[in-house]
């Protein structure tokens, strides 16, 4: 039985995620958008017909999530309110996802591939001489001679996502971002299995520097090309994860 403003006593279902529908329902058709509130804690255990207790160990799920933030304290600005920007919720579950291999290399590069080739068409049409200056910035930092392999992988990232932000596409550059994150580990050991981890970094930032003038020129399909030679070669040589092929 529902109560009149719609709240529904949760089923025996593990308590959060009936929470989770019932909030994922009202933000689906428009009854909770990014910003609000969500009732205090009070009203929503009582609404929803489950113990305070429960309740809490459901908004802390949601809160790990990325949905709701728990502000601390009283009054309008205190208690749970919907997100309003992606968080590290996506990233964090990826990460894990990724560590517990949940998906495959294969699945992984062929995602990084998609990805980036189509970041790489899109910025060649939309991206501003302010994105290519930003870019070459990033890859003057790489061409450090004393930078370490943590700090060049940061800025290899660095790179790669600035070239999806510089579409527009801003749930693009997210994945872009998040997907960099969950494998940072993975190529920073790649590179740490090089003999000569500083031969193969010429060779990746000559490769940078190619796909950035490609933008620079609008030239989406060779953008393309190099991008996608670029994420095969790097995979051959390091043999991340026993990837050792090239699929086109």
């Amino acid at each position: 039985m529902s109560t009149a403003n719609g709240w529904e006593p949760v089923q025996r279902l593990r308590t959060y995620e009936q929470v989770m529908a019932q909030i994922e329902e009202r933000i689906l058709d428009g009854r909770l958008k990014a910003g609000d509130h969500l009732p205090s804690e009070r009203e929503l255990a009582i609404m929803l017909g489950v113990s305070r207790p429960s309740l809490r160990e459901s908004l802390r799920v949601l809160e790990a999530l990325g949905v709701v933030d728990i502000r601390r304290g009283g009054g309008s600005d205190g208690g749970a309110v919907l997100v309003g920007t992606p968080g590290p919720g996506f990233v964090n579950l990826l990460k894990l996802q990724l560590a517990l291999g949940h998906f495959s290399h294969t699945d992984v590069l062929e995602t990084r591939i998609a990805l980036e080739s189509w970041s790489c068409a899109e910025a060649a049409y939309r991206s501003t001489e302010q994105d290519h200056t930003e870019l070459a910035a990033i890859l003057d930092q790489m061409d450090d001679p004393d930078i370490e392999t943590a700090e060049f992988n940061r800025l290899d990232t660095a790179f790669h996502v600035q070239v999806a932000e510089s579409t527009g596409n801003a749930l693009t550059a997210h994945l872009m971002g998040s997907l960099r994150v969950a494998i940072n580990r993975q190529m920073i050991e790649a590179y740490a299995g090089l003999e000569d981890w500083h031969e193969t970094a010429k060779t990746v930032r000559q490769e940078h520097r190619n796909i950035l003038d490609a933008i620079r020129r609008r030239e989406p399909d060779e953008a393309v090309h190099l991008v996608r030679d670029h994420i095969h070669d790097f995979y051959k040589i390091s043999n991340v994860g026993g990837v050792v092929q090239a699929s086109g």
